[in-house]
């Protein structure tokens, strides 16, 4: 049973019916998917979601679909850390790792939004999924699109990560290399949907797709027992990531599966490419597109498509939000791994960065419960810590040669 209503211009406020169109015909805003509430809250309980399988379906009444979801490739359900270790290193009291570099099929939260819309694709009768991608979705795209049996084009910057590349092509989908940025990339793939009838996930089936983030937010609230946290750091490319966790809180609220939500919401971006937050650090609502140039290319988006509803929902919230430089992002990826074990991407770098910026700062208080959302594998970004890592220790094949090493080891 399906508890949507339609779709609804979040500019002016018209309504449309559910078809694969993203944009307002009046006021060319962005469209977003209504759901019934009341009707939500009469079926959905705490005990009705726990006995479900451990993925994202479990929240299913809280997702754009009509029927039942398509045998892709399952998500969601990911571990939400207790970061004890790095939570004494920050000075924290109550720290949690909402970890999406694991449990995922490609490792990234993408394969959240990605089951969503091809699920959506699916009911709309399309034979080809597309997608505008900095890597992780097209990682997504193409593995659950080969799973579910779609035809595939994959556009992205031909100056991405080798690693990025090779892991879609893997799937053997129609992988296109743009010579241009994700702006760029963005902008021919929306002339192509224009052209032909192809379920672009990120522009045509967007505000369906989108919805998925929802679920990384459903899971942080599940996980604390049904609380909402204090704080939460959230990396920011489109901005969609950060409007739809603030969404999903307000949604639990809503149908009454929580009773209380003060968390106040943070906005990471690397230095390189940050437009969201140099908005929000001068206090105004207009976004000024910049160039790209970072390490941390899953979030090089530099105009960004939700940025403005990123900045509300920061406002908000009463948040703020913290950009951090190339170095940063490495030291952070590097301290999250030593302490907690979790090897996160370019991204998870920028998240933990800019969270430790925000600690420093008085952003976030000590004695508070803080999530830090990190959302890819730092399998797909290994390139950007060449040269930034411990050397290996190398030996002759005998004993006298490792217990030398070992002498030296030990008076460290």
């Amino acid at each position: 049973m399906s508890f949507v209503k339609g779709l609804k211009c979040r500019e002016c406020g018209r309504e449309y019916p559910i078809e694969p169109i993203y944009v307002c015909d009046f006021c060319f805003g962005p469209l977003e998917v209504v759901y019934d509430y009341a009707g939500i809250k009469k079926n959905l309980t705490r005990a009705k979601i726990q006995s479900r399988p451990q993925n994202l379906w479990r929240y299913r009444e809280l997702l754009p679909i009509d029927g039942e979801p398509i045998g892709s490739l399952y998500s969601g359900f990911t571990p939400l850390v207790k970061a004890d270790k790095l939570a004494k290193v920050l000075g924290l009291k109550e720290l949690y790792i909402k970890d999406d570099t694991v449990t995922h099929p490609t490792l990234s939260f993408k394969d959240r939004v990605v089951a969503v819309a091809l699920t959506k694709a699916k009911e709309f009768g399309f034979d080809t999924v597309a997608c505008a991608s900095t890597g992780n979705l097209a990682h997504s795209v193409s593995a659950q699109g080969a799973k579910t049996g779609f035809k595939r084009f994959i556009f992205i910057p031909a100056s991405l990560e080798q690693s990025k590349i090779i892991a879609s092509l893997i799937y053997e989908p129609n992988l296109i290399a743009v010579e241009g940025n994700y702006d760029e990339v963005n902008r021919l793939c929306s002339e192509i949907a224009n052209r032909y009838r192809w379920a672009f996930v990120n522009i045509n089936i967007r505000p369906f797709y989108a919805e998925g983030s929802k679920t990384h937010g459903y899971e942080i609230i599940e996980q604390l027992g049904w609380h909402a946290p204090d704080n939460v750091v959230i990396p920011c490319a489109s901005g969609s990531l950060l409007t739809k966790i603030w969404k999903s809180f307000k949604e639990m609220k809503e149908i009454g599966l929580i009773q209380n939500m003060k968390t106040k919401v943070f906005a990471a971006q690397a230095t390189g490419c940050s437009p969201i937050v140099t908005a929000i650090k001068q206090g105004v609502d207009v976004i000024k597109p910049v160039k790209p140039n970072t390490i941390a290319k899953s979030l090089a988006i530099g105009n960004p498509a939700d940025g403005f509803y990123a900045l509300q929902v920061v406002k908000e919230s009463g948040g703020y939000g913290e950009d951090v430089s190339d170095e940063e992002i490495i030291d952070a990826m590097k301290l999250l791994a030593r302490t907690e074990g979790i090897f996160a991407e370019t991204a998870g770098g920028v998240t933990l960065a800019a969270a430790i910026k925000l600690i420093k700062g008085g952003y976030i208080t000590k004695d508070s419960v803080t999530v830090i959302c990190i959302t890819g594998n730092g399998l797909k970004t290994q390139e950007a810590l060449i040269g930034h890592t411990i050397k290996p220790h190398q030996i002759k094949p005998n004993l006298a040669s490792f217990e030398e090493i070992l002498k030296n080891i030990n008076k460290q």
